[in-house]
């Protein structure tokens, strides 16, 4: 074990990746080395950032803390802390089952782990963070919370009421990133659309994404997590209008039956999606849109999967994630909805969508053999470079291979390359 070393591994999503990120920038000003989801821990101290959204997250999380816990059964670790959702929703009842931590921080009091450990918080570190992605981009986290009430979804529980950032607090981040070297940025909330509601009493997420855009050495905005009620369509100009905002939405859309986007307390009605993404279409040519999906929500049937698969077949997303409901306690589906779909007819409907999908990626993929598309380069692996267009987000979009033997490239550089090749959901390129 390595003394004034500790190591962090982060679980869950990107907004997790920014907590950890402030942590490790507050740890390095006192003093501590910091390792980060690194492959074999070696410090003496672990801090394990949890994930408690969905069953299979909430599943690796609790694997992950008691692989660390039998680790320190045995010596190898001197203390170990557990923070994030997951320790925010079940703090009490995780404390009783493994006593081998030695304190569960929630999602937002993770401050008071610097205290525990005999440090201060440093003020002047409050927008600083460590970056753990490649330092080209970074993840912006806009806000915390989420005031929809979707009947399946625990993230309310567990984040409570939307919380907007200041404009200027953000724009302030920005800057610093940017000199950190930042060029591309991933917009991230639990729902960017309710942005500035609270703090302005309005909409506010079309002006925040101007400025930033007016901000120099901002060259790529990309938005994640909206929310289809409600859309401010002033979005969709500023969108057109600046060129280094991604023409890429990341929607959450769930369903289409109205029957179950009832159910699931959406507030929104199969005509008015279909109209968005019309909208969407007309007012930013050539978006590509993400979405994620949800099959076998209690009450789902055949033809409301019928209509799902139908929708997806018509509107022929970009990019599109989908997973099967599982039941989560506190949410009013549990509560009020019994889970009568089976686990195998859920994977069933989950498969079929999914290669309904397969397909329509593979079309859309091929039909960009030929043109030329400006990439980001993010890494070297293999015999390629790995890049991605603006199309594309970090970890969960397609990627763009260039032959290394093309020529030399360098990481965190744009190039315009020509596309060559395609398969179901990368595409091969070479430089212009």
């Amino acid at each position: 074990m390595k003394r004034k070393t500790i190591d962090i591994i982060t679980l869950g999503c990107s907004k997790n990746l920014v907590d950890s990120e402030q942590l490790i920038r507050q740890l390095k000003g006192s003093g501590y080395d910091v390792t980060h989801d690194a492959q074999t821990p070696k410090g003496e101290i672990a801090v394990i950032n949890t994930c408690g959204f969905i069953g299979d997250a909430k599943e690796e999380s609790i694997n992950m803390i008691l692989e660390f816990a039998q680790a320190k059964e045995e010596g190898r670790l001197k203390k170990l802390f557990v923070m994030g959702c997951l320790s925010e929703r079940y703090l009490k009842e995780l404390a009783f089952e493994i006593p081998q931590v030695d304190k569960f921080y929630g999602k937002f009091n993770w401050k008071d782990l610097l205290h525990d450990l005999g440090k201060a918080y440093h003020e002047e570190y409050s927008i600083e963070r460590t970056l753990t992605t490649p330092k080209h981009y970074a993840y912006l986290k806009i806000s915390e919370g989420c005031d929809r009430k979707c009947s399946y979804c625990a993230i309310p529980i567990i984040t409570g009421r939307h919380v907007s950032r200041p404009i200027e607090e953000i724009l302030e981040e920005v800057r610093f990133l940017v000199g950190q070297g930042v060029k591309e940025f991933q917009v991230i909330a639990q729902e960017l659309t309710y942005y500035g509601i609270d703090l302005y009493k309005k909409q506010m997420i079309s002006e925040l994404i101007e400025r930033m855009a007016d901000e120099p050495g901002v060259e790529w905005i990309r938005l994640h997590y909206a929310y289809p009620a409600h859309f401010p369509t002033d979005l969709f100009r500023v969108m057109r209008e600046r060129s280094n905002v991604c023409k890429y939405m990341d929607i959450a859309l769930q369903h289409i039956s109205d029957n179950i986007l009832t159910l699931m307390n959406r507030h929104v009605t199969k005509e008015e999606t279909y109209h968005l993404i019309e909208q969407f279409r007309k007012e930013v040519p050539g978006i590509h849109l993400r979405t994620t999906l949800m099959v076998g929500y209690p009450g789902e049937t055949e033809e409301d999967f019928e209509e799902l698969k139908d929708f997806v077949r018509k509107t022929r997303f970009d990019r599109m994630g989908a997973f099967a409901y599982s039941e989560e306690e506190g949410t009013f589906s549990a509560e009020n909805h019994l889970d009568s779909i089976s686990y195998e007819l859920k994977q069933a409907r989950l498969d079929e969508l999914m290669n309904i999908q397969q397909n329509i990626s593979a079309e859309l993929s091929a039909m960009k053999i030929g043109k030329i598309m400006k990439v980001i380069i993010d890494r070297i692996e293999g015999d390629y470079y790995i890049g991605r267009s603006e199309f594309d987000s970090p970890e969960i979009d397609p990627e763009v291979l260039i032959k290394r033997s093309e020529g030399a490239l360098s990481i965190g550089h744009f190039y315009e390359v020509e596309i060559i090749d395609a398969d179901d959901f990368d595409l091969y390129a070479k430089k212009k």
